[in-house]
């Protein structure tokens, strides 16, 4: 008898990814003697890396012909019995399709990201979260799984360039789209008072973006890999982030910090846990459209408030642990 299989596609990006690791692992306890096969886009990989619920990795490569036709083989050639599409997209519900599986779970219309989506899944599920890791775990009960996992597993990582010796708050200043990013003039800011307060700010960034901080003298700028950041990201005192990936990280490795929310909803994609605190202005109107333009709900937080929110729970985790 040929070994059982379940595959999950969640291609990008690293925050999603993260909010659907709780539901992997929750797949593969309730289902022991089932392979887990996970497609993903190869730039996230080392998110999943040495993964125990995790039997195999699937790079999904998009890029050139002969790269999709191996990704597509390889799929064919899995031939699972079960398929769960956390991604939403027409792309990833045709890629789960490729497969062929007996049974294909993902969101309804209603709730798919691309609502086109939902017409190659043979089960809908109209999933109410309301946060995604939520969303998530529903999406598996229905397809028979129990969602008892709500933690993360997350690799290492690996020392990259330098770090302050001392206390030092993290901060990862760009996001997937510029409408969820605070002014970088105001980490200038930030980065003074901490100073103040004996914290250094130190800002991690890809190379490619190192330039656009130069500017600001008040911060240091720590470029590194995915498992770079995430070794960075165990080793600070605290963070302070947007709606982007590195927040989704910190707060799955349970650190202490303020997330600083415009037009996205923290109920449904805010930092998961309860460790990380949120500044979110009352009269915010919820959108997700990618604009490139900070938003100007994002100009409604003061330096002060900002470092004194951070301050407090850093105190309340030091309380919380002692």
């Amino acid at each position: 008898m040929s070994e059982r299989t379940v595959l999950v596609i969640r291609l990008s990006a690293m925050g999603d990814i993260i909010h659907a690791l709780p539901a992997a692992a929750s797949l593969k306890r309730s289902f022991p003697d089932f392979r887990l096969a996970w497609l993903i886009a190869p730039v996230w990989m080392p998110l999943l890396e040495g993964n125990p619920y995790i039997d195999e990795l699937i790079p999904f490569h998009r890029h050139g012909l002969r790269n999709l036709r191996n990704s597509w083989t390889r799929l064919r050639r899995l031939a699972p019995d079960l398929a769960i599409d956390f991604q939403g997209l027409v792309q990833s519900a045709l890629a789960g399709r490729v497969a062929q599986p007996k049974q294909f779970y993902g969101f309804d219309a209603s709730v798919a990201r691309e609502s086109l989506a939902s017409m190659f899944y043979s089960d809908r599920v109209c999933a109410n979260g309301p946060h995604r890791i939520q969303r998530n775990l529903q999406l598996i009960q229905a397809a028979g799984a129990a969602g008892e996992m709500h933690e993360a597993w997350l690799p290492s990582g690996e020392d990259e360039g330098r770090l302050p010796s001392g206390p030092f708050v993290l901060t990862s200043p760009f996001a997937g789209w510029g409408s969820k990013q605070w002014p970088l003039e105001n980490y200038e800011l930030l980065g003074r008072r901490l100073n103040s307060e004996g914290l250094e700010l130190v800002a991690n960034v890809a190379e490619h973006r190192k330039c656009e901080l130069d500017r600001l003298k008040h911060i240091r700028v720590h470029t590194s890999t995915i498992p770079g950041l995430i070794a960075a990201t165990r080793r600070c005192t605290a963070v302070t982030g947007v709606d982007s990936g590195p927040l989704h990280l910190a707060a799955a490795l349970h650190k202490p910090g303020v997330a600083l929310y415009g037009p996205t909803d923290p109920a449904r994609t805010g930092p998961y846990g309860g460790t990380i605190r949120v500044l979110r202005a009352e009269d915010t109107k919820t959108t997700y459209e990618r604009h490139g333009k900070v938003h100007p709900s994002m100009n409604a937080f003061t330096i002060d408030q900002v470092a004194e929110t951070l301050l407090q729970s850093i105190a309340s985790h030091v309380l919380s642990r002692s």
